[in-house]
């Protein structure tokens, strides 16, 4: 089988669960070193332990992408440790209250602003300037359906993934020349803690609603989302950048 990702180094956050998880095992699975990052030590540590049961090679650290000062230190280690960045997959992010924006709270709009916004930016700014060193090297940031329509009771959680796509294409046109690709993946409703927490909330749809709205009829897998990852950061998607990558069983294509 080809190895999509051979020898290159990829860095994901948000590695201890769901998309991020299912990401970097798919990313150690195609040949890549991962870098994964999280948090959550418990979450990242049985992402490693799950890629070196198959012979894959990783590695965790531990880091919020809301500090700088943190996403700059880890930037710096990766490429101490292994010289250069090749892939990297922003996929840290929270969901927020579920709640009208009459009665959403400053605190929690900061919050979610700070992980899915803030933090796609700091991690940007520093693969950017190694990327761009190198003259190669492929983003893909973790957008959503979300950014690309709006929904009710959502609506902080609407606008940082929105940010992420302005982001995105910002990045792209910028860093073209420089022989760096920047996309976004777009998931629907991903059978992740996440949707479990949100679906059958307040205000929310339960997932068998979810799902009944979703022309697949059926939640996303991890997995899934995690193989078009492995695809955009890929030669495979050479010509491919600024992308926002719809993987939603068909939901906003309604």
């Amino acid at each position: 089988m080809t190895q999509l990702l051979a020898n290159k180094v990829a860095l994901v956050t948000g590695a201890g669960s769901g998309i991020g998880r299912a990401a970097a095992i798919a990313f150690a699975g195609n040949g890549a070193h991962v870098i994964a990052c999280d948090v959550n030590r418990e979450g990242g540590d049985e992402t490693i332990a799950t890629i070196r049961s198959f012979g894959g090679a990783g590695s965790f650290v531990v880091a919020d992408v809301t500090d700088e000062r943190q996403v700059e230190a880890l930037l710096a280690r990766v490429v101490k440790e292994h010289g250069r960045i090749d892939c990297a997959f922003n996929n840290a992010g929270i969901e927020g209250d579920v709640a009208l924006i009459a009665d959403y709270s400053e605190r929690t709009y900061e919050r979610v602003m700070n992980v899915n916004v803030k933090g796609v930016f700091l991690c940007m700014k520093y693969e950017l300037r190694q990327m761009a060193k190198q003259r190669s090297g492929a983003i893909v940031n973790t957008a959503s359906g979300a950014g690309l329509v709006g929904f009710p009771t959502l609506s902080v959680y609407v606008a940082s993934k929105h940010a992420v796509i302005g982001l995105t294409k910002s990045g792209a046109l910028e860093y073209a020349k420089a022989g760096i690709r920047v996309n976004a993946i777009c998931p629907g409703p991903i059978d992740t803690l996440m949707m479990a927490r949100l679906a059958g909330g307040e205000g929310q749809p339960s997932r068998s609603e979810y799902e009944a709205i979703i022309p697949m009829k059926r939640y996303g897998k991890p997995e899934e989302m995690a193989e078009a990852v492995v695809w955009l950061c890929s030669e495979a998607a050479s010509f491919v950048t600024g992308i926002a990558f719809s993987a939603d069983g068909g939901l906003v294509a309604q």
